[in-house]
């Protein structure tokens, strides 16, 4: 299966449990890997036909900042749930990172992968 991919999108919105994260913006980054067959956009050169890194890449900041949730769990799988019904992904592997979360870390998140790459045959 072929993938479009989005690294590094970084962000501010509000995400947290405790109450002083619910006052707050923090920083955010994702990194997500979409299965798609580019080959029908790469033929005659088509937009229309791929997956608009750039559009998906606003709606995730959008849908992030619209929907406030405590867990960076919780984020991650209703952007994954919203990105498959809107843009008919049939698979993705999203990471979403946390990177001021732990005083000693770079970083810390969540990787998940929903969908099927057998759906890609179908496409």
């Amino acid at each position: 299966m072929d993938k479009v991919y989005i690294e590094g999108l970084t962000f501010q919105t509000t995400i947290g449990f405790y109450a002083w994260e619910k006052e707050i913006k923090q920083t955010l980054v994702i990194d997500l890997a979409m299965g798609w067959n580019t080959a029908q956009a790469a033929e005659n050169d088509e937009l229309a036909k791929t997956l608009d890194y750039a559009a998906i890449s606003e709606a995730i900041v959008e849908f992030a900042n619209a929907n406030p949730v405590d867990l960076i769990e919780t984020l991650a799988e209703r952007i994954a749930a919203f990105l498959i019904a809107n843009y008919q992904i049939p698979w993705l592997r999203l990471k979403l990172m946390k990177p001021t979360a732990v005083h000693n870390a770079t970083t810390v998140g969540v990787e998940i992968e929903r969908g099927s790459q057998r759906l890609e045959q179908a496409m």
